[in-house]
């Protein structure tokens, strides 16, 4: 029997959290904060985790056993599966005695990494016919394949490192080759994964073989890019057709580069924002943001990453197209900046989700 909705209007919004890439506790914390932060009287959340083994549930707990990592659990937890039938729009609960069927208004996956923010659950949502707030799956795929994203931004006039994808079959010595050509500093990475797992700052080629095997690690090809002078910057892009920018805002780096330690600790780096720019770059960075959103095929929401040189030239970093959404995180700070608060934030990604299924339907 279909569980129906408890209040008139109130919509179901299933908040997917978790998942097997190794960032699996920044989804928690992400997840959380959403969960928490969407408008109850509009919304009625819910929340189907999958464990690091790749087991889906629909979680009945308190919130707070997401962030702490305790939600995976017998009493909470029911199997649950997304009906793929596009007439359904609906959640299953497999309980021994039988399945119970939730509707779903729409779908927001908070999946960082490979297997969540590539496309993969992107096209399960958009198989089913269910609203999705974010990126579809082709873009979530192109942009969490570097080389691929970076190659696209190129054709739209935007300036990427320089670069070389390397495959595991003689890595080592194209990476010399590269080097000899490009010079050191330079980043070796996977060329699909996120929060800086798997990436390291090559200073001399003592250091090339342990990079390039740490990148594969995460990843089967790994790319080796130029390092770039200057600092990083960022820009919150919301919308489909009608764009939203937040305030730009800038990495303060006291050295190194910002890892997964910097990125969720901040503990010798700052961000700041506005960005510590003049009004004119900012101007410039945020259309540039545009223009690679639009590149890439975005929608939703995503944020993009940048370098801005020394010179005040503007280098593409990646697109994030689902960024951490904590309260603390960089996209609802720079969209705070611009006036929007993190419940108004959801408020227009889940509305804008709707229109834009309604208009695939017509």
């Amino acid at each position: 029997m279909r569980q129906m909705k408890n209040v008139k209007d109130v919509k179901n919004i299933l908040v997917i959290f978790g998942g097997v890439s190794s960032e699996y506790e920044v989804s928690l914390e992400s997840a959380y904060a959403v969960l928490c932060n969407l408008d109850k009287a509009k919304y009625r959340p819910l929340p189907l985790g999958i464990s690091r083994q790749g087991q889906w549930f629909y979680f009945m707990g308190d919130f707070s056993k997401i962030k702490e990592d305790t939600w995976c659990n017998g009493t909470d937890c029911v199997s649950a599966v997304l009906s793929p039938d596009r007439t359904a729009h609906e959640l299953l609960l497999l309980k021994e005695e039988r399945v119970e069927r939730i509707p779903v208004d729409v779908a927001f996956p908070v999946l960082h990494g490979r297997f969540g923010e590539d496309g993969t659950v992107q096209g399960l949502v958009e198989l089913a016919g269910i609203p999705l707030a974010g990126c579809a799956a082709l873009a979530s795929a192109l942009c969490m394949d570097k080389d691929r994203a970076h190659k696209l931004a190129a054709c739209f006039g935007v300036r990427v490192p320089k670069a070389t994808v390397l495959a595991k079959d003689g890595a080592l010595e194209a990476a010399k080759v590269f080097a000899s050509q490009v010079g050191y500093p330079l980043f070796a990475k996977p060329v699909k994964a996120g929060s800086s797992y798997g990436v390291t700052k090559v200073e001399a080629e003592s250091q090339l073989a342990p990079a390039i095997a740490l990148a594969f690690k995460y990843d089967d090809r790994v790319i080796l890019e130029e390092a770039i002078g200057g600092f990083e910057v960022g820009c919150a892009v919301l919308g489909t057709d009608s764009l939203i920018v937040g305030e730009v805002d800038e990495i303060e780096l006291a050295g190194g580069f910002f890892d997964y330690t910097e990125k969720y600790s901040l503990k010798t780096s700052a961000i700041h924002v506005p960005a510590r720019i003049a009004g004119e770059k900012a101007k410039e960075l945020q259309e540039t943001a545009k223009r690679i959103y639009r590149a890439l095929d975005c929608s939703g929401f995503a944020r993009v990453d940048m370098f801005l040189t020394p010179e005040g030239e503007i280098v593409f970093n990646e697109v994030n197209t689902i960024p951490g959404f904590t309260e603390h995180s960089r996209y609802p700070g720079m969209m705070r900046a611009a006036g929007y608060s993190f419940e108004k934030i959801l408020d227009i990604i889940i509305e804008q989700a709707e229109a834009e299924q309604g208009e695939q339907d017509k």
